[in-house]
């Protein structure tokens, strides 16, 4: 199967060299039509009364007879839940089941037992990885190992297919000799008429015929038609050798005239069944049905025989071109794949002289393999060759890009110098009761830390939380100061308690923009009083939160706007708190992740609407991109406004 992640670049992950090959699709081979059986004609002579009841009985088995059962033991091999075993479990079942169950009832258990395996088996190879980049590897320098269980597993998968292709064989053998069977069968019938036996004697062998014809097992399809219509007419010719009286034969008649109606309607009733590949399959086991029940009386013939064939002509078209769509569909991957390949093959490497020429293109390449990933399956005989084409293309970039990044190495330990130097400055001024001046100095060296490039990975983590921890301790050792300051607190407790009344009997009945813009001011003169006592911080601004919230809720502002108050109200709450500091700190991140993702969504909606610009229905798609577009803008400003929230109190305090 292709890569889940075909070549993210050199920070994005690893560049594996080695595709697995892709899923195989297969080609559309649309399954016969169900094919149909004129009705023989029926005699209607008289039958002797002493056989009609042993009679009746026995046509009433032939039409009850069952076509397909329920294979218990199938059902029991595919309730075992095997996403529960390990690697070694899960080979251990597929020899088991291949040691002791039928081939024929395993290939959805061994679809089951094969998903499970591999999802074991890359989630081991995903560890792996992290590890490997943990330790401070490049992830394109990551190798997958050979898994001895997977080459184990592989012989068993193999051994199953000679299974499924031995069963195959056997059962067209087994197909044929169940043919001449039911043909000497039909011919005994035939000689019934010639005997010299008893009645009741040539009746009770006919029964036994026709036991026999149905312990017998399946024939080959192109027999069958040709096959039911010679034991049809032995048994016809039966019927009238043995003369049933017009009494019975009517009975008969009405009762397979309410069976085949009953089929009708099952047969019209998959005309609006939506899963067309199942209904078409249940049509067959209809089909089959049709042929066991017998005749019909004659003036209903024609009429029950079109009805059924006219619900078999329309259910056949919707199968005809459910095939047919799919055929257009896996047309349209194969064009839509190769003008990828060839938007990868224009790229040129000559000109990528600096690290983020690379990486520009290296989105470029990447976004072409995200909208690879969205298309399905192409024409199973071009599906090797498009993949190939497909791989080489990314693998010839990735190898260039590998080794321009082998030349970069004297710029990340020019950059691990520079983060080395601001630790250093940090570090000297961690102790420092200068609290405004030094803030202002750490954040500037925040800043500057951003400016600079990547070092390596092996360093990158240790320098960081390296000036991390200076930040850190300078910081707590001002909250802590800060901390001490009751009489400061008390007085503070008091204006926020008197802020809290103002808001309380704020006079809401003017107009809303005039209301919200004092609301904001006491928002804006409540972060501005400072900290209260510790054990009073928590209730005085679910107080002053609840009382807010409350004159909010009258205002009549859109839902976009107000979220945006709310959010200011809640940061507002984390900064009276010194112990919730870091949630802003948290929200930041959160927020600009989220930021960056919409930005990069943008890009790649936009880059889409290009490769699709000669595409048909290509002015609906771009519409819809569009305004995926349009809401992700909306989103951006947004999240850039409740990040200015963060910024005013983070970083102008």
């Amino acid at each position: 199967m292709e890569d889940n992640e075909l070549k993210k670049g050199m920070e994005e992950g690893t560049e594996n060299a080695n595709f697995q090959p892709e899923n195989a699709t297969e080609e559309v081979i649309v399954p016969e039509q169900t094919e149909t059986v004129n009705e023989p004609e029926q005699s209607e002579s008289a039958r002797p009364d002493e056989l009609i009841d042993q009679l009746f009985e026995s046509s009433a088995a032939v039409i009850e007879t069952e076509i397909e059962k329920k294979d218990e033991e199938q059902e029991e091999i595919e309730k075992e839940d095997f996403s529960l075993l390990s690697k070694e479990q899960l080979i251990e079942k597929l020899s088991w089941l291949l040691e002791n169950k039928p081939v024929s009832k395993l290939k959805n258990a061994v679809d089951l037992i094969k998903l499970c395996f591999y999802k074991i088996l890359n989630a081991e190879q995903e560890q792996k990885k992290a590890a490997f980049i943990e330790l401070g590897n490049n992830a394109e320098e990551f190798v997958k190992d050979q898994d001895a269980q997977e080459e184990l597993f592989k012989g068993y998968l193999s051994r199953y297919k000679e299974y499924k292709v031995k069963q195959l064989q056997e059962s067209e053998k087994e197909k044929q000799t169940n043919l001449e069977k039911k043909y000497a069968i039909v011919s005994k019938i035939s000689e019934l008429i010639n005997g010299t036996e008893s009645l009741n004697k040539t009746f009770h062998e006919f029964r036994d015929l026709q036991d026999q014809w149905r312990d017998t097992g399946l024939v080959p399809q192109s027999e069958m038609k040709h096959l039911w219509v010679a034991y049809n007419h032995a048994v016809e010719k039966f019927y009238d050798f043995i003369k049933i009286n017009k009494e019975l034969r009517d009975l008969d008649f009405r009762k397979n005239m309410e069976a085949k109606i009953e089929l009708c309607e099952k047969t019209e009733a998959l005309l609006l069944e939506p899963m067309i590949i199942q209904a078409f399959r249940t049509l067959q086991t209809y089909h089959d049905k049709w042929k066991e029940i017998g005749p019909v009386p004659q003036e209903k013939r024609e009429e029950i025989w079109e009805r059924f064939k006219l619900a078999t002509s329309g259910l056949n078209k919707k199968h005809q071109e459910y095939f047919d769509n799919l055929r257009n569909s896996q047309q349209n991957n194969l064009l839509s794949k190769t003008h990828l390949c060839e938007k990868l093959e224009e790229i040129s490497v000559k000109d990528l002289d600096t690290p983020k020429k690379w990486e520009d293109v290296t989105k470029d390449i990447i976004e072409i393999q995200k909208v690879w990933k969205t298309i399905g399956p192409v024409p199973k005989s071009h599906n090797t060759q498009i993949f190939e084409r497909y791989k080489k293309a990314c693998d010839s970039f990735f190898a260039a890009k590998r080794e321009f990044y082998g030349s970069v190495k004297e710029e990340e330990s020019n950059n691990l110098q520079l983060k080395t130097d601001i630790c250093m400055q940090a570090e000297s001024m961690q102790d420092s009761t200068d609290w405004k001046k030094t803030t202002e100095d750490l954040i500037r060296l925040q800043k500057k830390w951003k400016q600079i490039g990547p070092v390596s990975r092996k360093h990158s983590d240790i320098v960081w939380k390296r000036f991390r921890a200076a930040c850190d301790h300078f910081f707590s050792k001002k909250s802590e100061y800060f901390s001490t300051i009751d009489k400061v607190f008390e007085e503070n407790l008091a204006r926020k308690n008197e802020l809290i009344e103002k808001v309380k009997n704020l006079d809401m009945t003017g107009e809303d923009r005039e209301a919200l813009k004092i609301l904001q001011g006491y928002q804006k003169e409540w972060a501005e009083i400072g900290h209260v006592p510790f054990d009073k911080k928590d209730e005085i601004q679910d107080v002053f939160r609840e009382a807010l919230n409350e004159k909010f809720e009258k205002l009549k502002i859109d839902d976009e706007e107000l979220g945006v108050i709310r959010f200011k109200n809640k940061i507002d709450g984390y900064n009276q708190q010194s112990k919730n500091k870091n949630k802003i700190i948290l929200e930041q991140e959160r927020l600009e992740n989220k930021l960056k993702t919409f930005e990069n969504d943008i890009i790649t909606l936009e880059n889409n609407i290009g490769f699709f610009s000669k595409s048909k229905n290509s002015e609906a798609i771009k519409k819809d991109f569009e305004e995926k577009i349009i809401q992700n803008r909306k989103k951006i400003e947004q999240l850039k406004s409740k990040l200015t929230i963060i910024y005013d109190i983070l970083y102008k305090s």
